[in-house]
Order: structure tokens, then sequence, then C-alpha cells
């Protein structure tokens, strides 16, 4: 299983969108760099949901439910491809961009290092230290 992290503007598609959809085609990604890293998701793989520009911080967990298909915006145009995810988990507490650049641990975070790329890979330790400090608790849910 692998980790990733999605980048959301809240306003546009937040996680309340994606709560009350269920399911969320994830497209419209226009950048080499995170379509490398759609096609590379699996189903299964966990993904941390970050919402961007207002408010920066990770506030849930979802699951790759479908991967890599050709982009339906742009049918065109095969250089582009979707996934398909499914909410999990609410963060109790949002973890924000402040509180992980604060972190030692995380300093190595693509977010941190490459803030623009809008879907990145995450390691499982990086993984695991988002989902504690969202927790509150310092404990993981379980599922």
């Amino acid at each position: 299983m692998n980790f990733w992290l999605v980048k959301s503007e809240p306003d546009t598609y937040g996680w309340h969108h994606f709560i009350e959809q269920g399911r969320a085609v994830w497209d419209g990604v226009r950048n080499y760099q995170a379509r490398n890293n759609l096609k590379a998701m699996q189903v299964g793989d966990q993904v941390l949901f970050y919402h961007s520009v207002t408010s920066p911080s990770v506030v849930g967990l979802a699951q790759v439910v479908r991967e890599a298909y050709p982009d339906p915006t742009v049918p065109d145009d095969i250089r582009w491809v979707a996934i398909e995810l499914e909410p999990m988990l609410a963060l109790e507490i949002p973890v924000s961009l402040a509180q992980i650049k604060a972190e030692p641990m995380l300093a190595n975070l693509l977010l941190v290092r490459h803030s623009r790329l809008s879907v990145m890979p995450v390691s499982a330790d990086e993984f695991e230290l988002i989902l504690k400090m969202g927790q509150g608790n310092n404990e993981r849910t379980s599922e």
C-alpha cells in the first residue's frame, strides 16, 4: 500500500463536498508530476485530503477506489488521467500547514519542499504522524 496527499481548495471542492458526494472523480490535474502520481495510485492506497489556499490543513483521510483512467474532462487528450476516491475518516483536529512545517519529522514532506504540487506521495512514517497529529490523543482510530 502507498500513501498520498491530494490538495483541493475548500471553497471549490472541500471535505464537506466530498462527504456529501461519497465518492469523487479526481480529474482536472494538468501538471505532469502530479499526473504521474495519479498514475501510480492503486486501489486501496490511502490519501490525505488537504485543504489549500484558505486555512491550509489536512482535514481527512480517503481511499483510492479506482485506478487511473483517461480524464473525462479532456476526452481528446490521452495524456491526462483521473482516479476515484472515497472518504474514510475526518480528522478530529485539522493538521495545519504551520504545524506540519514546525514538526522536524515532516521536514522532507513534499508539501513543505514542493508546495505547489497538487498530488504527491507521502511516506508511511509521515502519513502515520499526520494522522496521529489529527487525532488529538495521538492514537489512530481503527476503521
